[in-house]
């Protein structure tokens, strides 16, 4: 079992900072303006020999009105409230100085969780304020820690008094070992990508199973990445909910900017993108970027139509809409498009089925015999062009690497040949070796027997096969 260990406060007193630093990187987005944080992120980290879940959470705001924003205000404070009562420790982050009505409230609310209470004060940084820090005693703790987040003041003492409180959850031995693997699932990274509002985080808590993502109608409700885990026919999942992704002349704000780039960042870590439209509005330019820079990266890509119960339920409007997406990005062909609708599951199991498939395709391996087989077959269908500038010999190939998926094919003059004769390839590739849901990156490298250590290699064990390339 691994504790919870929540940071929770008022809104600006350094919660986010504090997350950072226990974790050594930086994974919430920081800023002086207020209420940054909205849905509480997780991280496991480890902490004097205690493995952890941190969890950052949203400010305790107390004046809240019937605005769409209080309304928003109200469900991060209610959404922290949740988050508390499940928490194995809880840092509650104060800041030296006058203590305000929102700190009394919240301290208030905290007194039935006051065995598992753990008051720190932060932007003490040189030993300044610490007579106002004290004076926070008065509130009925018995102790308190005064550190700086921002620049690391008193951590250390922090983190001794985490893993004390936390003792029992001590591990020891290769647990211990960041290197070891053992008992540790093996996730389908998915990254949940799209405009603002299209239904991410709808999505995700549907998956999920959970309220993790804060639902609103208010445009760029979430901010930081989402995590979620979930298990469908025996995989697991893990779900990466981003903040929606705008054209940059429409982002004006610094707090938007890096959620954008947090989202773009997740492309990295993640194996297979949801790209999230919404189907009444269809395939935008912003939602091609997005699909291009995952193309690029040599993920697994589903277009997701969400909200397609709203859209008029006639005959071959799924194909219809379909069509238009391929016509519009014609280099996804490979990509499969479904209609779902996240707010009540709809189609959500088949996009699920999809999703095994094509991580299955990602790290499908294909042994060297077996794929210059398939190539000698494919030349035969299609020789290269006859002509003086124009001829050139496939030598050999093999797959480079998996997930991204990519093959090298070592030929005897690269400069020959065209882009259609490598699309070609790339298309047979996907077709007759199983890789028809993925981008397949074909890189043409240049080869001769006396250059090239790797095609002597290759004649040794294969050297009748090689005879008969040369042949062609």
């Amino acid at each position: 079992m691994i504790p919870m260990v929540v940071l929770a406060g008022r809104p600006n007193v350094g919660k986010s900072t504090l997350f950072n630093r226990l974790l050594h990187k930086r994974r919430a987005i920081t800023d002086p303006t207020p209420g940054v944080t909205r849905d509480p992120i997780s991280a496991e980290t480890l902490i004097r020999d205690v493995k952890i879940k941190l969890v950052d959470t949203g400010g305790f705001k107390l004046d809240r009105d019937s605005s769409p924003e209080g309304s928003l205000e109200a469900a991060v404070v209610e959404r922290t409230l949740e988050t508390i009562k499940q928490a194995d420790l809880i840092i509650l982050i104060l800041e030296a100085g006058e203590v305000t009505a929102e700190d009394e409230e919240f301290i208030g609310l905290l007194r039935p969780y006051q065995k598992k209470l753990l008051p720190v004060v932060n932007k003490c940084e040189g030993g300044r304020r610490e007579a106002d820090a004290w004076n926070l005693l008065s509130l009925g703790f018995e102790k308190i820690l005064m550190i700086s987040a921002e620049h690391g003041d008193n951590i250390g003492d922090l983190e001794d008094t985490i893993a004390s409180r936390l003792a029992k959850y001590k591990i020891s031995g290769s647990a211990n070992n960041p290197d070891s693997q053992s008992g540790i699932p093996n996730f389908i990274r998915i990254a949940l990508l799209g405009k603002p509002n299209t239904g991410k985080s709808t999505l995700s808590n549907r998956l999920t199973a959970s309220a993790a993502s804060i639902v609103t109608d208010i445009p760029g409700t979430t901010r930081d990445v989402v995590e979620g885990t979930f298990s469908w026919k025996n995989r697991n999942f893990l779900v990466l909910d981003t903040a929606g992704i705008r054209r940059k002349t429409k982002v004006t704000e610094n707090i938007e900017y890096y959620s954008v780039n947090r989202a773009i960042k997740t492309i990295d870590e993640a194996e297979i993108v949801f790209l999230i439209i919404d189907a009444q509005e269809g395939l935008t330019d912003q939602d091609k970027k997005i699909a291009a820079l995952a193309h690029e990266k040599g993920r697994g890509i589903i277009l997701i139509l969400n909200k397609w119960d709203a859209m008029p339920q006639i005959k071959n409007a799924f194909a219809a809409a379909e069509d238009r997406v391929r016509f519009l990005f014609p280099k996804m062909e490979y990509a499969p498009v479904i209609g779902i609708s996240a707010r009540d599951g709809t189609n959500t199991d088949k996009l699920l089925d999809i999703a095994i498939r094509m991580y299955g395709q990602l790290n499908r391996r294909i042994e060297t015999a077996e794929l210059n087989r398939a190539v000698e077959r494919w030349m035969a269908e299609y020789p290269p062009p006859v002509g003086r500038q124009t001829h050139f010999k496939i030598r050999y190939a093999v797959q480079l690497s998996a997930n991204p998926v990519k093959f090298v094919f070592f030929v005897s003059r690269k400069q020959a040949v065209t882009e259609p004769y490598t699309a070609y390839l790339r298309n047979r590739v996907r077709k007759d070796l199983g890789f028809s849901l993925i981008p397949v990156e074909i890189e043409i490298r240049a080869s001769s027997d006396k250059a090239d250590p790797n095609r002597a290699n290759y004649n040794k064990t294969n050297s009748g096969r090689a005879s008969r390339f040369r042949r062609n």
